[in-house]
């Protein structure tokens, strides 16, 4: 129409402004932004944006034993000597030896002790061996405390022992050995109780079809007894600590997207070599700094959660990108003039306007549905 050059310049501002991508730019950052919240809110740190778009894809999930599926506060549930000295004495010397160390069982014999009023053993020239148990001196004597792997190493026989090793291990207890010299000289259990809520965690972990696996540095009996108190069916017991990215690449290798829970400092590298670390928040400053997940309150059922919010979030960021899309196809076209010769309708600036603004609003709304949707 005339003014032609008018009517050109109009329909070219309707195009730029209805053709501003300003929807398909909100699409992904502004679900990012609500998942998150959303995810603070239900007391799960996100501190890797891709890992929450991954999450999602997980196809195995690894769990650690110690203060992940279980409680991660073992208590010394028996103490046997195999020696004329008195379970005190035992007690004492094994809380001389692991005087130094900060894992939670070495923890539990110094509470142990403690609530005895035992005074530690002083000792020297420490050793920890990751994965087995610690060595040190004791006026002039060598001592060793650890698992049967520890005394296999040094030479130590335990044979006369072993059957009531196995019986502590079946029962969910880990049974550790205390020698003097070359000799076994007493034997001490830990039990550490599963949380309450694992069970149910690996039950709608296997509901959302991941492969689950228990990874521990503990005797395979005592890995499969609380093993199956959790629902859990595959395990991989007596992992060394610094095996345990191994086992997280060899799975990746195999084609399975990878998740890794943990607290500790030994399951660091296999959280920083999975697709998606976890970390529990009552665990080790490094295992936190080196997930892409803090589960704060330290429940397995959170991770689960994270799952289906990540599920949840992608399908969010699609539904946007989609919506954007077609809003783009079908306005573009119109703003160009696409209706005038059939209907004589030219679209104003104003309404190309607002209608970007709705666009952007319609994103921002659908993203906001996460905040209030339950999977």
């Amino acid at each position: 129409p005339d003014p032609s050059l008018g009517y050109a310049f109009v329909t070219s501002m309707t195009v730029l402004v209805i053709a501003c991508p300003c929807a398909l730019g909100l699409a992904t950052p502004i679900s990012v932004m609500v998942a998150v919240g959303r995810a603070a809110q239900s007391g799960i740190l996100i501190r890797n944006g891709d890992a929450l778009q991954t999450a999602g894809k997980l196809t195995c999930l690894i769990l650690d034993k110690t203060g992940t599926v279980t409680e991660g506060k073992p208590v010394v549930t028996s103490i046997e000597s195999l020696s004329e000295l008195s379970e005190n004495r035992i007690l004492q010397l094994a809380a001389g030896i692991e005087s130094g160390s900060e894992h939670p069982l070495a923890a539990s014999i110094l509470a142990a002790a403690e609530q005895k009023q035992l005074k530690p053993e002083k000792m020297m020239q420490f050793d920890a061996i990751a994965g087995f148990g610690i060595s040190a001196m004791c006026d002039g004597q060598r001592i060793l405390f650890g698992n049967k792997a520890l005394m296999d190493t040094q030479g130590i026989r335990y044979t006369d022992v072993n059957k009531r090793l196995e019986t502590l291990s079946a029962s969910g207890q880990t049974p550790m050995l205390l020698a003097v010299g070359d000799a076994v000289i007493g034997i001490i259990a830990v039990a550490d109780p599963i949380k309450k809520d694992s069970a149910a965690a690996v039950m709608q972990l296997a509901g959302q079809g991941i492969r689950v696996i228990m990874v521990t540095g503990d005797n395979p009996i005592t890995a499969d007894a609380i093993a199956k108190q959790a629902g859990i069916v595959e395990v991989k017991a007596q992992v060394l600590p610094q095996d345990k990215a191994q086992v997280v690449k060899e799975l990746q290798e195999q084609g399975e997207i990878v998740g890794m829970v943990g607290d500790g400092i030994n399951d660091a590298p296999a959280l920083a070599q999975a697709n998606v670390g976890l970390a529990i928040g009552t665990g080790t400053d490094v295992a936190i700094e080196s997930a892409d997940v803090v589960i704060l309150q330290g429940s397995l059922l959170k991770v689960p959660e994270v799952i289906g919010l990540s599920k949840a979030t992608v399908t969010n960021i699609k539904q946007n990108l989609l919506g954007a899309f077609f809003y783009n196809t079908i306005s573009i076209p119109v703003a160009a003039g696409l209706l005038y010769p059939v209907f004589g309708i030219l679209l104003n600036p104003m309404i190309a306007g607002a209608a970007m603004a709705m666009s952007s609003l319609t994103v921002v709304t659908n993203a906001n549905r996460l905040r209030w949707m339950k999977w």
